[in-house]
């Protein structure tokens, strides 16, 4: 039975394709109804007002300060408004542990993309706010605040998340719709023409996302004072049904932990249609992957990025996470499936169709990070409705997206032991014959810098006391006198990560930006309160060079270009010049290249251009565009501030227009940007 586990395993439903294949379309006609552009995550859009004789010349056509800025608080005496720091100074006197480590949330983080439907985007703010904005002129239309973080802080981090909102409308015969998650765990609905929550919608338009979930206690906080249950990714809709994303403390001393269960809800009432078992239950398929009874107590294995869904097949692809502990896994001997696997679910029953599992027994965090891409390709003259994975460990992994079959053979392959105690790595894990790996793997001396001997001779010496080896080493306990841990990479952070890639329909390639970094995960006993054996307290000590130079081999960042019908890279370019490394005197006089290393955004296409958010030194802060068939830079617009949030585009009163967040000080805005009149 672990065999037939492993691989893919189809649902038992009559699955038909159709006679010809369809496209996928990406945005249509000039708006952005999903956080991707479409359900299928292409981040495309045909337009092509702006392209690449004039993007150098766009201008900025209005900015949105947050809504953040000002709040809105119910007093006794009525309802009354002020700066956010205020307000929030006010609740800290009230409950001085209602924050993390008395943190007041934090607003600069608007990573949200927006959408724009009917000439209005919608978008949502680090603190759980829904936000319309006119899509002309960057007026606010409507703010509703659920108050969600009067509750405390969000599951995770103290970096306060909020990705996007999903819309919803019935052809003009419904008002539409806007949802969204928030950091307390509940699903929002509010009308899309005035901001109210929408009537019949749950309860006063909301539905409590941990009614029902096994140890899911509303108000109830990890160690480290943060809520155990929030949602920070867009939703999704399809055929009607509204599913989102959830977000699991995973720094957690205790091995029993809330299950990270998919439910499909509909978009009129709120009801819950269905509920899949990420963490199988008594009778599910898998439980016997979750050996001594773990899966009674096990959690997480939770959906936290964004999803895909494929409107005509009926289907929604479900890039799951790792189960608790992220890098310790004694405590739930097996495979463990759902954890790190792809699931493909009916959306009208929540009955699975396929699954695939990337990691088996997980213990490198490597939980799939972004939303699966559906694209249409042609293989040795087969058409194949294809759904590709990018993976933290620098893998994409393709699959008929129809039940599940490798597009290219997936072979599974012997990996290290672990000599943490009582823990049992799998024996194997299955690797992707094509296409070849978009980022560097594992660690070895080969791998180290070598821009001069003198910073080769540096980094050996510095990777010295740790564990090294190939892709799947798993991390280790110090030893007395001996190594201090494992260096790994990709990192936990990966690789790729929520930005995800993006598919162009007219030429199928997949466009991957990732990142070079590595891991070395630090443990310790936890003592009073605790139920796991080994927890980890951080990445750990990293090796270091000096002057901040990097440990490994440039570049730093990248993105590259992948042709989806013959599974071949066809270029990767370094995102930056690495300015920030080549100040450092041990690069004096030394001529190099691009290194990467820029901060970067989640990639747009158009369809003449490749655009993207950089920052970097000494570039600075900008919006890239590139040639989409050689990665070579056309042109770039300098940003008053970082960007945050991946771009999207759209058309309105017959201009097209880029809109992205930024990460301005002391509140964020989002611009938009359109050529001169």
């Amino acid at each position: 039975m672990k065999g037939l586990i492993r691989s893919v395993v189809c649902g038992g439903l009559a699955l038909s394709a159709p006679a010809t294949i369809l496209p996928q379309s990406g945005a249509v006609n000039g708006e952005w109804r999903s956080y991707a552009g479409d359900t299928g995550a292409s981040k495309y859009s045909p337009l092509e007002q702006i392209d690449a004789d004039n993007f150098g010349s766009l201008e900025v056509a209005w900015q949105w300060q947050s809504a953040d800025a000002t709040l809105c608080k119910t007093e006794s005496q009525g309802e009354w408004c002020g700066p956010y720091k205020q307000i929030f100074a006010q609740l800290q006197r009230e409950d001085p542990d209602r924050w993390r480590a008395g943190r007041d949330p934090m607003i600069r983080n608007l990573k949200a993309t927006p959408l724009m439907v009917g000439g209005r985007l919608y978008l949502n703010t680090p603190i759980s706010q829904g936000a319309a904005v006119d899509a002309a002129t960057g007026e606010t239309l409507w703010v509703y605040n659920p108050k969600t973080y009067e509750a405390g802080t969000t599951s995770m981090t103290v970096i306060w998340n909020q990705r996007g909102v999903a819309y919803w409308d019935d052809s003009g015969e419904a008002p539409g719709r806007v949802f969204w998650g928030t950091g307390d765990g509940y699903l929002i609905c509010v009308l899309a023409a005035s901001g109210r929550p929408c009537d019949g919608f749950g309860e006063a338009g909301r539905v409590d996302l941990m009614a029902g979930i096994p140890r899911a206690n509303r108000g109830e906080r990890d160690y480290l004072n943060a809520l155990l249950y929030s949602v920070q990714s867009p939703p999704i809709v399809v055929r009607d049904v509204v599913m989102t994303p959830v977000s699991i403390a995973d720094r957690r001393i205790l091995k029993e932990s809330v299950p990270g269960w998919v439910r499909g809800f509909d978009v009129r009432t709120g009801a819950m249609k269905w509920a899949f078992h990420t963490v199988p239950q008594a009778g599910d398929e898998g439980v016997e992957t979750w050996e001594d009874g773990s899966w009674r107590y096990a959690g997480n294995n939770n959906v936290w990025s964004t999803m895909s869904g494929d409107d005509e097949l009926g289907y929604v692809y479900l890039p799951i996470g790792t189960a608790t502990n992220d890098y310790y896994g004694a405590h739930r001997p097996g495979d463990n499936l759902y954890s790190e696997s792809l699931v493909c679910v009916n959306v009208e029953t929540g009955e699975k169709v396929w699954h695939f599992q990337f990691v088996h027994h997980g213990l490198w965090d490597y939980d799939l990070p972004a939303a699966p891409n559906l694209i249409d390709i042609v293989v040795d003259g087969k058409p194949i409705k294809a759904v590709a994975q990018v993976t933290k460990q620098g893998f994409v992994y393709v699959f008929d997206r129809t039940d599940g079959s490798p597009v290219w053979p997936i072979e599974e392959r012997p990996v290290a032991p672990t000599d943490m105690p009582d823990d049992k790595a799998a024996e194997t894990q299955p690797f992707p014959t094509r296409p070849a790996p978009f980022e560097y793997q594992g660690v070895a001396i080969d791998d180290l810098a070598d821009l001069t001997p003198e910073i080769r001779r540096l980094a050996v010496e510095a990777v010295e006391p740790y564990v090294i080896g190939p892709l799947y080493t798993p991390p280790s306990l110090p030893k007395p006198g001996g190594t201090r841990g494992t260096l790994f990479r990709p990192s936990a952070g990966g690789g790729a990560n929520w930005y995800g890639a993006a598919v162009d329909p007219d030429t199928q390639k997949l466009y991957v930006p990732s990142r070079n970094f590595y891991s070395m995960v630090s443990f310790y006993s936890p003592e009073e309160g605790g139920t796991l054996r080994f927890t980890h307290g951080g990445r750990g000590r990293f090796p270091a060079l000096p002057d901040g130079l990097h440990l490994f081999k440039p570049p730093y960042t990248r993105i590259t270009a992948i042709d989806m019908n013959r599974g071949e890279h066809e270029w990767m370019k370094p995102l930056g010049s690495g300015g920030q490394y080549k100040r450092s005197k041990l690069l004096e006089g030394v001529e190099l290249g691009e290194l990467g290393g820029d901060r970067f955004t989640g990639p747009l296409l158009t369809k003449t251009l490749l655009i993207q958010g950089q920052s970097g030194q000494p570039e600075g802060n900008r919006l890239v565009a590139r040639d989409k068939a050689t990665g070579e830079v056309i042109a770039e617009v300098a940003l008053a501030s970082r960007p945050l949030g991946t771009p999207m585009t759209y058309i309105w009163q017959g201009s097209q227009y880029i809109a992205l967040t930024l990460a301005a000080s002391p509140v964020p805005e989002m611009i938009a940007l359109k050529l001169p009149n």
